[in-house]
């Protein structure tokens, strides 16, 4: 058993894997700084939070950690008034802050990087070793975390960083602005799904389940390489082109149609499904495929448990028993970069994203 520190707890991912964590015997210490936490689609297991932000954990506040996971972080990319600086930059520097925390006072560290950094693909499964090309201030940001840690590494502090496919699959704080979450959303609630992009590219991708899985075996692993040790996470078999996930989607619900928003932009008129990394012609420059044979090899008997099409029959029984309504699907709390606007605009926070009101 040992003592975990999860930041970001409440997103996403960490509202999962408090769970997981616990079944699996380790005793989770959960923080966060409350973006997404009234943001439910259904109810979340019972865990304590400590809601503060990454800025503020201090020395103080890891004594008796085993492993810190650090999931904070902005999940999409700035947002109106902000640029890319002013939003990544604070990004890096408490991530190198907190790992640094951790080096000196001998806490094992699993960061969550992203299969995104590659970018641009040549064709070929990309493994850890292959070069990168992040076409994005959040593939940037996160390439730049890893050679933080990468530069923090030595014999006496080795951490983890977590490239993880495009995760997919239900969750109590679910993201319906990421691609199979949201073909399935709009299939159940609109029966039609809109693609804002020609479908064309690759794309690998990771269920929320394996995704836990793979963090809890990086809990245990007990690594002291002196190095950052660096791992794709998700299967060979996920690797797929968007165009058919959408037609996974569209085949588990019957009567889905299945649409184009370059063909029709009135499709999207709440502006949440619009990518505003796709350009008008509905291209999208960002494809790739990735290896996923070090992971094995990293830890034992590791593998990912769901296809897409199991993770999307799964999803589609779920949001039927809701049931997943229209309005409840375009709710901005499942939309993370519309979620903050709204935060920032309405002056709830600075523009260096601390909290200076609730609503």
């Amino acid at each position: 058993m040992k003592r975990v520190l999860i930041t970001g707890a409440t997103g996403y991912l960490g509202s999962v894997l408090c769970e997981v964590l616990a079944e699996a015997g380790h005793e989770c210490l959960n923080y966060d700084t409350g973006f997404f936490r009234d943001c439910l689609l259904y109810q979340a297991s019972e865990q304590k939070v400590k809601y503060l932000d990454v800025r503020a954990i201090s020395e103080q506040h890891l004594q008796g950690v085993d492993v810190v996971v650090h999931l904070a972080g902005i999940s999409n990319d700035p947002m109106g008034k902000l640029d890319a600086s002013s939003v990544y930059d604070p990004t890096r520097l408490y991530t190198y802050s907190l790992a640094s925390m951790c080096k000196k006072l001998g806490i094992g560290f699993v960061f969550a990087s992203s299969c995104s950094v590659y970018g641009i693909g040549d064709g070929n499964k990309l493994s850890e070793s292959d070069p990168t090309n992040p076409q994005t201030p959040y593939s940037l940001n996160k390439l730049q975390i890893e050679s933080d840690l990468q530069s923090l590494s030595d014999s006496t502090f080795s951490p983890i960083a977590l490239r993880f496919a495009t995760v997919f699959g239900s969750s109590p704080r679910i993201r319906f602005d990421i691609v199979i979450n949201m073909f399935v959303g709009m299939a159940v609630a609109d029966n039609s799904i809109v693609l804002n992009s020609d479908g064309q590219s690759w794309r690998p991708n990771l269920h929320i389940l394996d995704a836990c899985r793979a963090i809890q075996r990086s809990v245990e692993l007990d690594y002291s390489g002196g190095d950052l040790l660096v791992i794709n996470v998700g299967s060979d078999e996920n690797n797929l082109q968007i165009i058919d996930i959408a037609r996974t989607v569209q085949s588990s619900v019957p009567g889905c149609q299945l649409r184009f928003l370059s063909e029709d932009p009135s499709l999207d008129r709440d502006g949440l499904i619009k990518d505003r990394k796709v350009s008008h012609a509905g291209s999208d420059t960002r494809t790739y495929q990735v290896s996923f044979d070090k992971i094995e090899h990293i830890f034992p008997g590791f593998k990912c448990e769901w296809s897409v099409e199991k993770g999307v029959k799964e999803m589609v029984e779920r949001f039927l028993s809701l049931p997943l309504s229209h309005d409840l699907f375009k709710s901005k709390g499942f939309y993370r970069l519309q979620q903050l606007e709204f935060l920032l605009s309405n002056n709830y926070l600075s523009d260096d994203l601390i909290w200076q009101n609730h609503p």
